[in-house]
């Protein structure tokens, strides 16, 4: 056989291996990615969200004045190492600036409970648990903004707060320290 007869079918062998090559290459399935799943739960897929103190004042001050619409917003959420609720209590005539302090505790079923650290009215010396019942009897708060003067905190039900979508809000992690707020968004299934 003849060297060119020879080098013809070597060239063609080995470009048929490399088309073949090719194909199986690019047919092949891609490298494994690590791609997580959703945490499903029996009531829907979970989506966690990670915010700052800053953030999350904003969210929480939008929320109240949503839930009372039409009404001066009677409390005003400040974060900062502590949660602080500003507001003026009305006695005797007089409008005293209310500051009250808390410390945030995530609940096991996502809900904040916040305990009551100090509370500063004005000069005046007026124990935590008494303006707590000012506010509560005062003071028009959402309906998710539950004032409990005998524990001495406010418990903020989120599962209560109006979403669109039937969507719900559980806090996971409060470390105000940290400036790390993680609350998880449950989406329900349809």
């Amino acid at each position: 056989m003849n060297r060119w007869k020879v080098a013809f079918f070597l060239l063609i062998a080995l470009l048929s291996t490399v088309v073949v090559m090719f194909v199986l290459w690019v047919s092949s399935p891609p490298a494994k990615t690590d791609m997580s799943e959703p945490i499903a739960t029996s009531e829907g897929n979970v989506f966690t969200l990670k915010t700052t103190k800053e953030n999350f004042e904003g969210i929480a001050n939008t929320y109240i004045r949503d839930a009372l619409k039409t009404q001066p917003l009677p409390v005003i959420i400040s974060v900062e190492n502590q949660i602080l609720l500003t507001t003026e209590l009305t006695i005797f005539s007089i409008n005293l600036p209310v500051i009250m302090k808390f410390d945030p505790i995530v609940e096991p079923d996502g809900n904040l409970r916040l305990l009551q650290t100090g509370v500063e009215v004005g000069k005046l010396d007026i124990p935590p648990k008494t303006v707590l019942k000012l506010l509560k009897d005062s003071v028009a708060l959402p309906e998710w903004m539950i004032v409990r003067p005998d524990e001495e905190d406010v418990y903020i039900d989120l599962s209560r707060i109006p979403m669109k979508s039937d969507v719900e809000v559980r806090a996971k992690e409060f470390n105000l320290k940290q400036d790390e707020i993680t609350l998880e968004i449950l989406i329900p299934y349809n």
